[in-house]
């Protein structure tokens, strides 16, 4: 009746029930805190090329580049339940073909016990800001934005929008340089 066996899946049973208590406590805890601080993005220089896009019908694309300067303090964001934080800065845009296009450009991990304070100058583009056609040049109205998903020690994973954005326009010409 009251075998060893029995005793120890009660005690087993009983200890993954407190242990669940406990960690969704820790989610509650910290579950509608509000995530969002203030970004500051600024362009420094924009450029524009006509390239050849491989990846499908031999068709001229345009490739973007971007020099941006990013500064934020992501300190209030951490607290106990924070494992880390991945931050990635969108463009924004639409084209004749698409309503809403959205490239990432540039991504970051800030892990528990880094430098929080982000303040970076000069940073180019980690990912290639390619167009589906030639909707990149001359338009006015493309804006960056800073985002992050916080990854949490228990709990969901939210997706937070940065307080700030930067509305930029690309130039009507392209650039002829080999350099960037």
């Amino acid at each position: 009746m009251n075998t060893v066996l029995s005793r120890a899946n009660s005690l087993f049973a009983f200890s993954l029930s407190v242990m669940a208590a406990l960690t969704f406590g820790c989610f509650i805890t910290t579950a509608f805190k509000d995530r969002s601080v203030p970004v500051d993005i600024q362009v420094s220089k924009v450029m524009i090329k006509n390239v050849d896009d491989f990846t499908g019908p031999r068709e001229r694309s345009d490739l973007g580049f971007v020099t941006f300067d990013i500064s934020a303090n992501l300190q209030p964001i951490f607290d106990w339940n924070v494992k880390e934080l991945f931050l990635y800065l969108t463009a924004e845009y639409s084209t004749k073909s698409n309503a809403l296009n959205q490239v990432v450009l540039w991504d970051k991990i800030v892990l528990r016990g880094e430098n929080t304070k982000l303040n970076m100058k000069d940073v180019k583009s980690k990912y290639f800001f390619f167009d589906d056609g030639n909707g990149l040049r001359a338009n006015k109205n493309i804006t960056l934005t800073l985002s992050w998903n916080v990854v949490p020690n228990a709990g969901i994973l939210p997706l937070v929008m940065g307080s700030g954005h930067k509305s930029l326009a690309f130039p009507e010409t392209y650039e002829t340089a080999k350099s960037y």
